[in-house]
């Protein structure tokens, strides 16, 4: 019987609006190599500053900002918020940009399979924790990135589900807004910039 690939249940389900996938692998001649590239591109993924660097089509520029809004350069951690710089106008409930929240950041290990995974979710704006989603998507939509290693091969993934513009944010312009660029992200104009963020990721230097 075939082993089961871990980390599926890292991903929502997906029950309305869009889904993509965007996956890139490399191959390796040993296990050992490719356990030590896994670190390295793990260490990639978690240096949420540097994603837009490693796209060849930076599309969008990411800014870590830690559970009290406070910018940070670290390694991202559960409870952060990355700051979305995308092009065009902003939101005015978001102060100029699109904000998610890093719901979860978790490891997994299974004998010739690794796994880190991050998955974030349009929230408000640090400051205003309990005010409405400052994102051209509604909270039901999740970003789920993944770098797994099995056996001699490593894989950079982005898992994007349940993804409907938001109209829920209480200001006419910001729900023109969100409805152009949440319906560019619906039909696929998402997907380039993480196609090239999980090829970047990848990159051998």
């Amino acid at each position: 019987m075939e082993r089961e690939i871990i980390g599926k249940d890292h991903v929502p389900v997906h029950q309305s609006g869009a889904e993509t996938d965007a996956v890139e692998n490399v191959e390796f001649e040993s296990e050992q190599e490719a356990t030590a590239f896994y670190q390295v591109v793990k260490h990639r993924l978690s240096d949420v500053n540097n994603w837009g660097s490693l796209s060849s089509i930076p599309l969008s520029s990411f800014k870590l900002f830690d559970h009290a809004g406070r910018a940070c350069d670290r390694e991202v951690e559960e409870g952060d918020y990355i700051r979305i710089d995308i092009p065009g106008p902003g939101t005015r409930l978001g102060k100029g940009y699109d904000w998610v929240h890093v719901e979860a950041v978790f490891s997994e290990v299974d004998f010739d399979q690794d796994i880190f995974t991050i998955r974030v979710r349009p929230s408000s704006h640090p400051l205003e924790p309990d005010g409405k989603i400052a994102h051209f998507l509604t909270s039901r939509a999740t970003s789920t990135f993944q770098i797994k290693r099995i056996k001699n091969f490593v894989y950079a993934e982005e898992h994007a589900r349940n993804e409907s513009p938001n109209f829920e944010t209480g200001n006419g312009l910001d729900n023109f807004r969100n409805a152009i660029v949440g319906t560019a992200a619906r039909i696929g104009f998402s997907y380039p910039q993480w196609k090239s963020l999980v090829k970047g990721l990848l990159k051998s230097n």
